[in-house]
């Protein structure tokens, strides 16, 4: 039996337009393993989300996937039709979105929200159910569940809401959570301590957790391994003590000299010049050589490639082979 939950060959995620194809996914390769937090940081428009909705099977027409496949547990799901996926979301993959009243419907209680998703996935009769709702309130840290399970979406806060939702997602015991910013709309003590229930319920279940983000300091109080991601491309992996200390791609230490330390005074943080650029203005080789200053020629003619196996590891000519020329 394998620990890897999510295995991720090779994906490419294309939206045909008029003026011709957009690659807006290019050539992903990842892995997440049971009881592992996988961080996939970057700037807006990295490709983080349309990763995460590729996996879930909710790209937006007319957006594909047009390459590459997705295993879960050993089991490809990118090839199942529309009724197939339904069954797998929700039952073997959660998912946690950024702002919570998009995934619960203002109205009805969020008890019965709770128990209709637990009997959809589960052979569990009303009251059953119930009681499974009530235990996984009291799971994420929501108080007097017996009065508050009856209470409708608005008469919660930010954070408690985002607490249903993440009981909602773990309702069928989901072998991958997919969390495409959980904590960007809340309030700085209310991101910890949902980070912190992140990591308390991966450890405990062992479900392997995507974490989607923009915030270098959420992935690096939550994840075991962090994937930086570029115009659409994985610009470095690996373990993230090893990616917040010692970056070995030029994007992935610019990320982490923007980041104020606590440790040292600065008159001013360090900023990465210029903008990421559009799906259809994507340059050749390296997409981030325009902003590089370590960029050679090489790195204008040639795309760097991660292994499709790689463990750790920075798509950069430099770090690879110390060659640019």
């Amino acid at each position: 039996m394998t620990d890897i939950v999510l295995d991720v060959r090779n994906l490419r995620v294309e939206f045909p337009t008029r003026k011709g194809v957009l690659t807006a996914v290019d050539d992903i390769s990842l892995q997440i393993r049971r009881g592992e937090i996988l961080g996939m940081v970057g700037e807006s428009g990295a490709g983080k989300s349309m990763t995460g909705m590729a996996i879930l099977g909710l790209l937006e027409p007319p957006g594909r996937i047009a390459a590459g496949s997705i295993h879960l547990s050993g089991d490809r799901i990118d090839t199942l039709d529309d009724r197939e996926m339904q069954q797998v979301r929700g039952r073997r993959i959660g998912a946690i979105f950024q702002d919570p009243l998009t995934s619960l419907n203002p109205l009805f209680r969020v008890g019965d929200q709770l128990v209709e998703t637990i009997r959809l996935h589960t052979a569990l009769d009303k009251a059953q159910a119930r009681a499974r709702a009530m235990d996984l309130m009291r799971e994420v840290g929501i108080p007097a569940v017996e009065e508050r399970i009856d209470n409708y979406p608005h008469q919660f806060s930010g954070g408690m809401r985002q607490r249903i939702v993440i009981a909602l997602a773990l309702c069928a015991e989901p072998e991958l959570i997919v969390a495409d910013e959980p904590t960007t709309a809340l309030d700085v003590s209310i991101q910890a301590q949902i980070t912190a229930l992140l990591k308390r319920l991966c450890r405990e279940r062992g479900t392997a957790v995507m974490l989607v983000t923009h915030d270098m300091g959420v992935i690096a109080e939550t994840a075991d391994r962090v994937a930086v991601m570029y115009a659409g491309r994985l610009a470095e992996v690996g373990p993230v003590d090893d990616v917040v200390r010692r970056p070995r791609h030029p994007y992935t230490d610019g990320l982490m000299g923007s980041i104020p330390s606590l440790r040292s005074e600065v008159e001013e943080l360090r900023m990465i010049p210029g903008a990421m650029p559009r799906l259809d203005a994507i340059p050749p080789g390296c997409a981030f050589n325009p902003r590089c200053a370590h960029a050679g020629p090489r790195c204008r003619r040639e795309v760097p490639r991660l292994a499709a196996t790689a463990e750790a590891g920075a798509a950069c000519w430099l770090a690879t082979e110390g060659a640019v020329a």
